[in-house]
């Protein structure tokens, strides 16, 4: 039998990268939205476990996350029934928007069900910390406000939130976290009030969110402020790049984000609902 499942993207409406840890990771904090722009796993039974991808630039092999969800749960559970898993790829690599860990959490929770392991949410969020700093987020989905590496998820107060839309905007170039995180060293934010978020109400003060990324990535890709200054001059409450980048959004209220779109026609935009 055959088993589908979506695997979301996320956006970062604010995100601060604070202390370097003793791991090598950093702390951050920052709010997660899953969106609607989705990749789907198809799961089909096989005589060993591999993965087939329609786009040619997602490797296949052990460096896949769905590889390594797969391989820590076997490694477990030691399956006895296995799966082809055909991916079908919609949200852009190394842009800021959780792809690779998605389909990890997607992975875990997949084989979660279809193997009958009873395994629950923090149990699969502590396996999928494991792989990589954001799967626990995409166990748990939704709106909310993230800590320590990764591995401490909140709820925020986001009472506004479906009246809001978001308008996604591709540049031509991708950005390696890896190489984000290691110009950031010079950015780190050590203030007092660095650590808190205001809730996304009618009342919200937008210049309260800001990306930590921004200066670094801006500096090296100038088309990231060129691309904020586009998107707020077509009426967004707020813009900022995703994550590491090189995703850029805008938030605008529902009524005026087709407009905004069709100002952007000349670029490679998306609009995307929270899930």
């Amino acid at each position: 039998m055959n088993h589908q499942i979506k695997s979301f993207a996320k956006i970062n409406l604010g995100l601060k990268v604070l202390n370097k840890r003793d791991d090598n990771f950093h702390n951050i904090n920052s709010i997660f939205i899953q969106i609607d722009l989705h990749d789907t796993l198809n799961f089909i039974p096989s005589k060993k476990m591999s993965i087939e991808c329609d786009n040619n630039h997602i490797p296949t092999n052990h460096h896949n996350t769905i590889y390594k969800a797969y391989n820590i749960l076997d490694d477990i559970y030691s399956f006895n029934n296995h799966y082809t898993i055909l991916l079908n790829k919609k949200i852009p690599i190394e842009s800021g928007l959780g792809g690779g860990s998605s389909n990890a959490a997607a992975t875990l929770m997949m084989l979660n069900k279809i193997h009958n392991l009873n395994l629950n949410v923090e149990q699969l969020m502590e396996i999928g910390i494991k792989i990589g700093s954001d799967v626990p987020f995409f166990i748990k989905g939704g709106c909310k406000l993230v800590s320590g590496r990764g591995e401490i998820i909140n709820k925020y107060n986001a009472p506004n939130l479906q009246t809001l839309s978001f308008l996604l905007f591709f540049p031509k170039f991708s950005i390696s976290t890896s190489w984000a995180y290691k110009k950031i060293k010079n950015n780190l934010d050590d203030r007092l009030d660095s650590t808190k978020f205001p809730a996304l109400d009618e009342v919200v003060d937008w210049k309260l969110f800001e990306n930590s990324f921004e200066k670094v990535v801006g500096s090296a890709y100038p088309e990231i402020l060129e691309i904020k200054e586009l998107i707020m001059n077509t009426g967004a409450l707020y813009s900022s790049l995703s994550g590491s980048g090189s995703t850029m959004f805008g938030v605008y209220n529902k009524e005026f984000i087709k407009e905004a779109k069709n100002k952007l026609n000349n670029y490679n935009t998306l609009i995307v609902l929270p899930t």
